[in-house]
C-alpha cells in the first residue's frame, strides 16, 4: 500500500509539474499525440507528420484472454483483414488443386495441408509489416511509445508500460483511434476458460481441428470458410440471421453456397456451456430454439465470433468529458471527427456509426489532419464504402441493400436488375455455380440512378472495386448498359443486366 501511495503521489507531482510547464510556456509537448496504432490512427499521424508537426503515437495491446499479443499495425495487420485473407487465398488453392486435374494435372494423393507451415509463413509475413510500420514511423520523425494510455486531462495522457514505468505525454491535439476487440459471452459458462476469438486463430501454432465457430457475423464466416477450405471439420453455430446489416437474400445465399462446400450450420441455436473433457477436447451443450432441445457435442476448438466491443475502458473518458453511446460503449464524432471536447478526436471502429473497415479508417485518418495542419475543410464522406466478404465464394457490394432502397424510396419506385451466371472457370471442372448471383439496385425514375451493387462469386473485391467509382460519381443504370464489358469475365455480366426481378422471368444468363 505504502509504494502504491508513493506511486501515486510522484504521479501527481508530475501531473503538477507538467501543467504548471504549459502555464508558463503556453505549449504542449507535441502538436498531435494519437492513441492507438492501427490502421487509422497511422495514417492520422503519419499524415500529420507531412506537414512538419510534431508527432507521437502511443500504442499498446493488450494480450487475449488466452495471452495471445502482437505488435504494431492494429487489428487488420495482426489478427483481421491481412491475416484472414492469406488464409482464405489457402483455402481456394485447395479448391484450385482439385479443379486442376480436370484441367490436365496429375495431382498425387491424398493432398493433405499443414497448418504449421502456412501460419508460420502468415506470421512471418505479418511481423514484416509491424517492422515496417515502427520503420515508417521512425523515417517521418513520429516518437512511438509502446504504452497504455489514460487521460489525466484534456492535453494530458499518461502511459504506462508493461514494467509499470509511467511517462507523461502531453499535447495540443489528441485522436483515439484504439479500436475495437473481440466479445466474449461471459454469461456462458466456460466461454472464457475454453474458447478463443479471431484475436487468437491466427497465431495458433498448430491446427485447430474440429472447430465450433459461434457467431453469424462476416468474421465467423470468414473464419469457417477457410478453416472448411483446408480440410477442417467446422461448424457455424447462429442465433438468429447470417450477416445482419447486409442484403439479406446475398447473405443466404453466401451461407447456402457455404453448406454446399461442407461447413455445417446449427441455425437458431444458441450455447449454454463449455466443459473441457479428459481427452482435452471441448463438450459445448446448447440449446435449439426450433425444437426447443437441448443438444451437444464435442470440438477441439470453440472460437466466438459474436461481435466487437470498442477499446474505451482504460481510456478514462469520463474524466475528461468525452462522450460515449451508453449502449455501444463508441465514441461520439460529428462529421468532423471531433468529439465532445474541443481538440480531442476519434477515428475509425471506436466512433459511433461509422463503418469497421480498413479504408475508412485510413481515409478519415488522412482527411482530418489534412484539416488539423493542411488548411483543408474537406470532410470525410461514407456514402457508397464498397466491401467485401471472404467467404468460399466471396460476396462483393457498394451502396444499398434492396431492402435498404425499399425502406428509403418506396418499393414501387425500385428497379433490381439480376442475373445468375456461371464463371467460365467453372464450367470445365464442373464446379456448382447455382449460388453465383449479382443484382444492381435502381431507381426506377427516367435517369435510373445506381442505388447498390451486389456480387457474388470470384474475385468479388477486384469486380466491386472498379465498379464503385461509377456508382460514387452517380452512375445511372442506361450508362452502365452503354459500358462495353472484358470478355470473357464475370464482370462483364454486369454491364449485360436486362432481366428485373419485377418481370419475373427467368435470370439465368445462358451462353457465352
Amino acid at each position: 500500500m505504502a509504494a502504491l501511495w508513493r506511486r501515486r503521489e510522484r504521479l501527481l507531482g508530475v501531473l503538477r509539474l507538467c501543467r504548471t510547464v504549459r502555464a508558463l510556456s503556453g505549449k504542449n509537448e507535441y502538436d498531435l499525440l494519437v492513441i492507438g496504432g492501427g490502421s487509422g490512427g497511422l495514417a492520422c499521424a503519419k499524415e500529420a507528420a507531412q506537414f512538419g508537426r510534431k508527432v507521437a503515437v502511443l500504442d499498446y495491446v493488450e494480450p487475449s484472454p488466452q495471452g495471445t499479443k502482437w505488435g504494431l499495425g492494429g487489428t487488420c495487420v495482426n489478427v483481421g483483414c491481412i491475416p484472414k485473407k492469406l488464409m482464405h487465398q489457402a483455402a481456394l488453392l485447395g479448391s484450385a488443386i482439385k479443379d486442376a486435374q480436370c484441367y490436365g494435372w496429375n495431382i498425387a494423393h491424398p493432398v493433405h495441408h499443414t497448418w504449421s507451415v502456412m501460419a508460420q509463413a502468415v506470421r512471418n509475413y505479418v511481423k514484416s509489416l509491424n517492422w515496417g510500420h515502427r520503420v515508417q514511423l521512425q523515417d517521418k520523425k513520429v516518437k512511438y511509445f509502446n504504452m497504455k494510455g489514460s487521460f489525466s486531462d484534456p492535453h494530458t495522457i499518461c502511459g504506462l508500460t508493461t514494467a509499470g514505468k509511467e511517462t507523461i505525454v502531453t499535447a495540443e491535439n489528441i485522436v483515439i483511434a484504439t479500436g475495437g476487440r473481440p466479445k466474449y459471452p461471459t454469461h456462458i459458462a466456460g466461454a472464457l476458460e475454453y474458447g478463443i476469438t479471431s484475436d487468437d486463430l491466427f497465431w495458433l501454432k498448430e491446427s485447430p481441428g474440429k472447430t465450433l465457430v459461434v457467431g453469424a457475423s462476416y468474421v465467423s464466416l470468414e473464419c469457417a470458410g477457410f478453416l472448411t477450405g483446408i480440410g477442417l471439420d467446422t461448424t457455424v453455430m447462429m442465433r438468429s440471421i447470417p450477416l445482419r446489416g447486409f442484403d439479406r437474400q446475398m447473405a443466404s445465399l453466401v451461407t447456402e453456397h457455404m453448406e454446399s462446400y461442407g461447413t455445417k450450420f446449427l441455425k437458431r441455436c444458441f450455447p449454454t456451456k463449455v466443459e473441457k473433457l479428459e481427452s482435452n477436447r471441448l463438450q459445448v451443450t446448447w440449446k435449439n430454439t426450433d425444437l426447443g432441445t437441448e443438444e451437444s457435442d464435442s470440438f477441439d476448438t470453440v472460437m466466438w465470433a459474436v461481435g466487437r466491443a470498442p477499446e474505451t475502458e482504460t481510456l478514462n473518458l469520463e474524466r475528461v468529458g468525452v462522450k460515449t453511446n451508453s449502449e455501444t460503449g463508441k465514441i461520439i464524432v460529428d462529421a468532423s471527427e471531433a468529439t465532445s471536447v474541443p481538440h480531442i478526436y476519434a477515428v475509425g471502429d471506436i466512433t459511433e456509426g461509422r463503418p469497421e473497415l480498413t479504408p475508412t479508417a485510413i481515409a478519415a485518418g488522412k482527411l482530418l489532419a489534412q484539416r488539423l495542419f493542411g488548411q483543408s475543410s474537406e470532410l470525410m464522406d461514407y456514402d457508397n464504402v464498397p466491401t467485401t466478404v471472404f467467404t468460399p465464394l466471396e460476396y462483393g457490394c457498394v451502396g444499398l441493400s434492396e431492402e435498404a432502397a425499399v425502406q428509403c424510396y418506396g418499393s414501387d419506385n425500385v428497379e433490381v436488375y439480376h442475373a445468375y451466371y456461371k464463371p467460365l472457370e467453372f464450367t470445365v471442372a464442373e464446379r456448382d455455380a447455382t449460388q453465383c448471383y449479382m443484382k444492381m439496385v435502381c431507381l426506377r425514375e427516367r435517369e435510373q440512378r445506381i442505388l447498390g451493387l451486389h456480387f457474388i462469386g470470384p474475385n468479388a473485391g477486384e469486380v466491386i472495386q472498379g465498379f464503385t467509382l461509377g456508382i460514387k460519381c452517380g452512375a445511372t443504370y442506361p450508362q452502365l448498359m452503354k459500358t462495353i464489358g472484358i470478355h470473357p469475365t464475370c464482370a462483364e455480366e454486369i454491364t449485360k443486366l436486362r432481366i428485373t426481378k419485377r418481370s419475373g422471368l427467368d435470370a439465368t444468363v445462358t451462353g457465352c
